[in-house]
This record gives C-alpha cells, structure tokens and sequence, in this order.
C-alpha cells in the first residue's frame, strides 16, 4: 500500500484502523470511532488545468469560492471520470491527503490544523490510517487557508 510505505518512508508513526466498508466521510468517521473534526475528508479538484487535493474536517464542506481565492484560480470538483486513472493504488474515493504522491498540490483547511491528531482513508473504504497533524503537515506540505463552512 502506497500510504502506509510512504509514512514508513517518512518515519511517521501511524495507527491503522480497520472498518465495515462506508462510503462517507461522515460514515468513516462514525465506524472508526473518529470525531467528525479530526477526520480528514479529501476532495479531488481541478484548479484551471491541474488537479488538487482539498482536506478539511468531515463535519464540513468546501466553499468553492474560497478555495478558489485561495489557489488564486477557479476551482471545480473533478469529476469521477477524470479521477480514473489518477489514483492507481487507491479505490475511487478513498484517497489519502498527500497531493505529493500524486504530483498534485495539496489544500489544507486551517480547522483541520486545530487537531492534535487527525485520521484519514489509506487508500480503501476499508482502512483509516490516524497520525499527528504535525506530521502530515511536515509530509504534505499543504497550502493552508480557511475555505470550508460547517455542514
């Protein structure tokens, strides 16, 4: 698994948490015991010509707007058509935060970075990858801003 070989790479202690299969973030959170805000859901986007990786909390949802302002371009969800092929090793909505492994650009929501701790999918609807913040802040080097509102 391309996730748990990249945090081993990275020297980053991880816990893996294994689930019935959700499809949800929210439904992630809830089966693996993790607070709404301490789930990362990440979010596919195509910035102009580029694709990006958007993580916030669970418990909230991307302002298109924002993150727009952010990423100093328009910003759309991409679609799952475009996703194919740009996750091999990961099932269709199960990806792990890190833009870097993708050649894509990673966004952070600053409310993620509230968290001590933060969990995320590790590639399948199956498995929930939970590490410090600190350490996937110094892994993925996200650009940071505020560009989620509560759901």
């Amino acid at each position: 698994m391309k996730v748990e070989e990249f945090l081993r790479k990275e020297k980053i202690p991880y816990t893996k948490i294994h689930h019935p299969e959700v499809y949800t973030a929210q439904e992630v959170a809830a089966t693996a015991h993790v607070p709404g805000r301490e789930m990362a859901k990440v979010v596919v986007v195509k910035a102009a010509d580029e694709f990006a990786l958007a993580v916030c909390p669970a418990d909230r949802q991307i302002d298109m707007k924002k993150l727009s302002k952010l990423a100093d371009r328009k910003v759309r969800l991409a679609n799952e058509g475009e996703m194919e092929d740009l996750f091999p090793d990961a099932e269709l909505g199960a990806e792990a935060p890190f833009g870097s492994l993708y050649g894509m650009k990673t966004y952070v929501d600053s409310s993620l970075a509230e968290n001590d701790e933060i969990a995320f999918e590790a590639g399948t609807h199956t498995d929930v990858v939970r590490i410090a913040y600190k350490d996937f802040e110094k892994a993925a080097e996200p650009e940071k801003g505020s560009f989620t509102t509560h759901v």
